[in-house]
């Protein structure tokens, strides 16, 4: 028998398990008053409603946290590939036996539960990332090394892009934010930086004026630079540079235009624009902006939302969950959310950076990306900084799926760090 020094409850980082409650609890209080009418008032505890049917997902959440530490540590890596290969089939097979909802076609039904692949598919995908870069040999610095974690974010994406749900395949590359820490090279971040600064104004600014601008820079290059670097080799660097560029503000122009759905490249001329669809997509970013603005900057007061109570804002118990928060509880509550899932990402990073075993490590800043992701995506779009495509807050929003995914992902990580003090004792 394990001594009381060698237990699990011991070892295991009580600080992220007590941010982790503080967020479940108050998304389960959120979720009660984002579906509360006063006039036909209903106990929080009302199995039939999204906050009864929540509080049913997180008491299964708790088997899923003991079955997760009864778990050699060792399980997660060894059977890594296994874990992902399973996820994999998932996300074939609901492509053919998924329901349609809303659109997408990515969701397992069984009765009154849904279950949605996508959402382990990140946790398989850090599983499967985190044990090929821990295999001995492996380097990010070697072209061969990254095409290969390439291939494994680039299978669950395409599968889920096929089942029409495109948030959760971005939160799949967000995973490359984990892929710095463990040696991806410098020239990558420069490439999407300004990748993404040329999607920008291909969305804001015409072609012409693009490539006009671009020339002046390239030419502005050019007069500063030392005549004795102004090779052949500079000249044609500086000419694929500009054409790569002018290709990415067409491959950008052509993609919103001619392979997004009209609901899709709506969302984006929202981003832009929200008062070009007031009655379409631009709803809900226009209504998420003034309920959270109403909040002023106390808050309302619990239950006593308008936004809320009149339905203004579609989604609120799901993807605009925060909207909740900031009408009800203002800058102040607002702050509260943010500080607690900020804290919860920092004490994650901690963790990381304290692991002896790389396949721990690599998994934990794993977790890290995802939730980072899912934190900055989800309450930029419900302020109109990001397009509104789709996922939920971490432990604050309704749904069984997104719940058990997060938690899952969690527990792992924190499985794997309770066995550091053990790790490091025997070496």
């Amino acid at each position: 028998m394990a001594s009381r020094e060698n237990s699990i409850l011991n070892r295991i980082d009580w600080v992220t398990i007590a941010l982790y409650l503080a967020c479940v609890v108050i998304g389960w209080l959120n979720i009660y008053a984002a579906v509360y009418n006063p006039e036909q008032p209903i106990s929080i505890f009302n199995f039939e409603t999204n906050s009864g049917k929540q509080l049913v997902f997180a008491g299964f959440s708790v088997l899923l946290i003991i079955a997760i530490l009864v778990i050699d540590y060792r399980f997660w890596e060894t059977f890594a590939f296994y874990i992902y290969g399973f996820i994999l089939l998932l996300l074939v097979g609901v492509l053919v036996l998924g329901a349609d909802i809303k659109g997408s076609h990515s969701w397992f039904r069984i009765g009154p539960v849904g279950f949605q692949p996508a959402e382990v598919a990140k946790m398989a995908t850090a599983l499967a990332i985190a044990k090929y870069l821990s295999t001995p040999g492996t380097n990010l610095a070697k072209f061969k090394d990254q095409f290969t974690v390439a291939i494994f974010m680039l299978i669950p994406i395409l599968l889920i892009l096929l089942s029409r749900e495109t948030g959760q395949t971005l939160v799949i590359v967000g995973l490359v934010l984990m892929l710095y820490r463990e040696g991806l090279p410098g020239i990558y971040p420069s490439i999407i930086i300004v990748s993404a600064t040329l999607l920008i104004l291909a969305l804001t600014v015409d072609t012409l004026t693009i490539a006009i601008v671009l020339a002046v820079i390239a030419g502005v290059v050019l007069f500063f630079m030392p005549r004795y670097e102004r090779t052949r080799k500079t000249y044609v660097t500086i000419g694929l540079i500009y054409v790569g560029c002018l290709v990415v503000v067409w491959a950008t122009d052509f993609f919103i235009h001619n392979v997004l759905a009209p609901h899709q490249r709506s969302r984006i001329e929202v981003l832009i624009d929200p008062n070009s669809h007031k009655r379409g997509a631009g709803w809900n970013v226009i209504q998420s902006k003034i309920a959270i603005g109403s909040g002023g900057v106390f808050g309302k007061g619990f239950l006593q939302g308008t936004q809320t109570k009149f339905d203004f804002v579609p989604e609120q118990s799901t993807d605009f969950i925060f909207c909740t928060v900031g009408e009800e509880h203002g800058f102040f509550g607002s702050l509260v959310v943010i500080g607690l899932l900020i804290a919860l990402i920092l004490r994650l990073i901690f963790l990381a950076e304290r692991q002896r075993i790389k396949f721990a490590r690599v998994y934990g800043y794993g977790v890290v990306s995802i939730f980072f992701f899912h934190f900055l995506v989800n309450i930029g779009m419900t302020i109109g900084l990001m397009p509104v495509i789709g996922i939920p807050l971490p432990f604050f929003s309704y749904g069984g799926s997104g719940l058990w995914s997060f938690t899952i992902l969690l527990f792992i990580f924190l499985k794997l760090d309770s066995q550091r003090s053990l790790i490091m004792s025997r070496v």
